[in-house]
């Protein structure tokens, strides 16, 4: 007796995250997720400047030097624009705590609102 085939082709696959569109809130989610833990590698950064501030001027010097660099600019950047999309996340929630901004028309109008605060907050310190 022969085993019949599966025909595991002709099967429909469950779909995956290249075939839906996550709504901006979802992405916004994931975002506070990624920023909090770029906020806490940046704290080690953070710290280990002040480390070498206070033990190894000669270290500090060097750590300076690289951090003016366009590399190191760009590490600054990303993590100051990181602190104000989680911090303009964290405002958006304490909101949600307070039942406001639920419905279904505002949501991505507050997503939007959310971004262009961090992003001009971001710019307003590098320029000040």
């Amino acid at each position: 007796m022969s085993k019949p085939q599966s025909n595991s082709s002709a099967r429909p696959l469950s779909p995956h995250l290249q075939v839906y569109r996550l709504p901006l809130t979802a992405l916004l989610s994931i975002t506070h997720r990624i920023t909090g833990v770029i906020l806490c590698l940046g704290l080690f950064l953070l710290v280990w400047v002040l480390l070498q501030m206070a033990a190894d001027p000669v270290g500090y010097e060097a750590l300076r030097d690289f951090l003016q660099t366009w590399i190191g600019r760009l590490i600054l950047w990303l993590w100051t624009l990181s602190l104000f999309v989680h911090f303009s996340h964290g405002i958006r929630h304490l909101l949600w705590d307070l039942g406001w901004g639920f419905a279904k028309d505002t949501l991505d109008k507050h997503g939007l609102i959310e971004l262009a605060a961090a992003l001009i907050l971001s710019v307003a310190v590098w320029i000040f």
